[in-house]
C-alpha cells in the first residue's frame, strides 16, 4: 500500500472517491488483480489500531466528534429541526461509525427496485452475493445480552403475540422480537466493518494507494472529455489531481456524492447556473429523492442501574406488521439500554441517571426530501431537507403514534415492567393521538440512513441519475456505488444492502458473470 502522495501525472486504473462501506469493498476486490492499480481518496484518517473506532460499544461517542462531518438540516415544520446528521469521517465510513446492525434486505425491497426500472437488482440476483460478504455477521453473543434486554424481548413477545426471532437473517420476517445480528467480534467487542473485513487484510498490496485525510473537491474532464480526473485537497491544504484510466467510482455517500456531482457541474442546470457553476450535464435528479428512516423515542427511568454487559446498548428490538396487505414489517423498535435524551431534554424533559428507551421507527417512510448546494464553495455544507412527516397520507406520523402506544404496552408487561420506575418522556399524561403526534414528531431523530439522492432507474425516468449498471447518465467513465443509488430505502438497516451493492458493482465494473466464492 502506498499512502503518501499523488500528483497530476499520477494515473490509476480505478479511482475510488470515498473509502467507506462500499469503497473498501471495491478497493479490496479490484486489487485482487495484481496488475490493476487502484487509488482510494478518503477524507478521514485510518481506523487501523484506533480503539475509539474499532471498539463497537464506543459508537455513540463518535457522533458529533472529529470523526463526524456533522451535517445539519433546514427547518422541519412537522419534525425536529435540530437533528445532527452524522456522516463518518474515517476509513470504513459509516461501518466504522454505526452500530453495525446487519440485516439482509427483504426480497420485496429488491422487487421494488426492479419495479422502478432497475433490471438486474431483484432478490434472486442481489441476495446471491451474501455468500461473498467478508464481514463476520452473527447474532448478539449470549454474554452481551443484557438482562433488561432479555426481559424486553420476553415482554414484547408476550404483550404483542409475536415470535422470538433467533436470527433475523435466516429468512424474511413480518413481525418478531429478538436480538439483532451484528458485524462484530464478540470476544473483544471489535468491529467487523467494511475496512476491517475487506481492507485491513490487504493493506500491503503494492497496487493499492490510499490518500487519507484528503477530500475530493471536484471532478474534472480528461483529454477525451470523460469526467475521470479528481481534484482533491489534503488536510494540510495541499492540492492534488489523480486520474482514472478505466473508471471513476464515486462512493462518497448519499450526501457527499450528489454534492460532489453538483460542484462538478452535474445536476439540476438552473440551480447550478444560479451558483455560477458551469453546467456539464443537466441531471435534475441529482439531490432529489432524499430518503431516511425517522424514529421517535419514549424514555423510562429504571429502578436501579443496569448490568454493564451489552454489545452496543441497542442490540435488541422489535418488528411489527400493521399493514396486512404487505408481507414486510412497517413498524420497528430499537431497545436502548441507555436513556437517549438528546431531543427530550431540548423539549424540557428532565435527564435521568439511569434508564432505557424504545424508539418507534418508520421502516418504510413515505416522506421524501431533497438536498442542494448553498453556494459553489466545496467547503460549504449542503442544505438538507428530509421533509419529515410530510407524506400526504399521514403514514409516517401515524406509524410513530402507533409505536408510542405499543411501546407502552410492552413496558406494562412483565418482566420488563419490574425494571421501570416511571415514564419520563412524553410522560403518562400524554395520551391522545394529537398530543402523541406533536411530541413524537418534535422528539423524532434519525437512525442515520440517508439514501436515494442519485437513484438508478429506467431510461424513461426523468429523475433517474444512474442506469441499472450504476453508470452516471450523460457522463462516460463514472459509476456511483453507495446508498445514493438506492431508488427506494430498504425496510431494514441498509448497511448490508450497501455491501451487496458494492459486491455486485465489482462484477459490473469488471464484467464478471456473477457471485463467486469469497476469497
Amino acid at each position: 500500500m502506498n499512502d503518501t502522495t499523488a500528483d497530476d501525472t499520477t494515473a490509476f486504473d480505478y479511482v475510488i472517491v470515498g473509502g467507506g462501506t462500499a469503497g473498501c469493498v471495491l478497493a479490496a476486490r479490484l486489487t485482487e488483480d495484481p496488475t490493476c492499480r487502484v487509488c482510494v481518496i478518503e477524507g478521514g484518517p485510518s481506523d487501523v489500531g484506533d480503539e475509539r473506532i474499532l471498539r463497537l460499544r464506543n459508537w455513540i461517542n463518535l457522533l458529533d466528534s472529529p470523526y463526524d462531518y456533522g451535517y445539519t438540516t433546514v427547518e422541519q415544520p412537522r419534525g425536529n429541526s435540530h437533528i445532527l446528521h452524522s456522516r463518518a469521517r474515517v476509513l470504513g465510513g459509516c461501518s466504522s461509525h454505526n452500530t453495525l446492525i446487519s440485516f439482509l434486505p427483504m426480497p420485496q425491497d429488491l422487487d421494488d427496485w426492479v419495479a422502478r426500472g432497475c433490471a438486474g437488482w431483484g432478490p434472486e440476483t442481489v441476495l446471491a452475493y451474501r455468500h461473498r460478504l467478508q464481514n463476520m455477521i452473527v447474532p448478539v453473543a449470549e454474554k452481551d445480552r443484557n438482562p433488561i434486554a432479555k426481559d424486553f424481548v420476553t415482554a414484547a413477545a408476550q404483550a404483542l403475540g409475536v415470535p422470538v426471532v433467533e436470527d433475523f437473517n435466516a429468512h424474511p420476517f413480518a413481525s418478531g422480537t429478538g436480538f439483532f445480528s451484528l458485524a462484530y467480534r464478540a470476544e473483544d467487542n471489535t468491529r467487523s466493518s467494511s475496512s476491517v473485513a475487506y481492507l485491513h487484510p490487504v493493506l500491503d498490496r503494492a497496487n493499492l494507494t490510499l490518500l487519507l485525510r484528503t477530500r475530493a473537491m471536484r471532478l474534472l474532464p480528461d483529454g477525451d472529455g470523460r469526467l475521470t480526473r479528481v481534484e482533491a485537497r489534503s488536510a494540510d491544504g495541499a492540492r492534488t489531481t489523480v486520474r482514472a484510466e478505466r473508471e471513476l467510482l464515486v462512493c462518497a455517500g448519499a450526501i457527499d456524492t450528489p454534492r460532489l456531482l453538483m460542484l462538478s457541474g452535474v445536476g439540476p442546470a438552473d440551480q447550478l447556473r444560479e451558483l455560477g457553476i458551469e453546467v456539464r450535464v443537466d441531471l435534475p435528479g441529482v439531490g432529489e429523492n432524499l430518503l431516511d428512516h425517522p424514529e421517535s423515542v419514549i424514555v423510562w427511568e429504571t429502578v436501579r442501574p443496569l448490568p454493564p454487559n451489552s454489545a452496543m446498548d441497542s442490540d435488541a428490538g422489535l418488528f411489527l406488521r400493521r399493514d396486512t396487505g404487505d408481507p414486510r414489517p412497517d413498524l420497528m423498535f430499537h431497545f436502548y439500554q441507555v436513556p437517549f435524551t438528546v431531543n427530550t431534554e431540548r423539549l424540557g424533559y428532565p435527564p435521568v441517571e439511569h434508564g432505557v428507551c424504545m424508539t418507534p421507527n418508520v421502516p418504510r417512510a413515505r416522506s421524501v426530501g431533497r438536498m442542494w448546494l448553498r453556494d459553489a464553495d466545496p467547503e460549504t455544507k449542503p442544505a438538507l431537507d428530509f421533509r419529515y412527516f410530510t407524506d400526504p397520507e399521514g403514514h409516517d406520523e401515524r406509524t410513530v403514534v402507533d409505536g408510542l402506544k405499543i411501546a407502552r404496552e410492552v413496558a406494562a408487561t412483565a418482566p420488563l415492567r419490574d425494571w421501570l420506575r416511571r415514564e419520563v418522556a412524553p410522560g403518562p399524561g400524554v395520551r391522545d393521538d394529537a398530543a402523541l403526534s406533536e411530541y413524537g414528531r418534535r422528539a423524532a431523530h434519525t437512525v442515520y440512513h440517508p439514501a436515494g439522492t442519485c437513484r438508478m432507474g429506467a431510461p424513461d425516468d426523468p429523475l433517474a441519475v444512474l442506469d441499472p449498471e450504476l453508470r452516471l447518465r450523460g457522463v462516460d467513465g463514472v459509476r456511483i456505488v453507495d446508498a445514493s443509488a438506492f431508488p427506494t430505502l430498504p425496510t431494514v438497516n441498509p448497511m448490508v444492502t450497501v455491501l451487496l451493492l458494492a459486491e455486485r458493482a465489482v462484477d459490473l465494473v469488471t464484467g464478471a458473470a456473477g457471485p463467486r466464492t469469497a476469497t
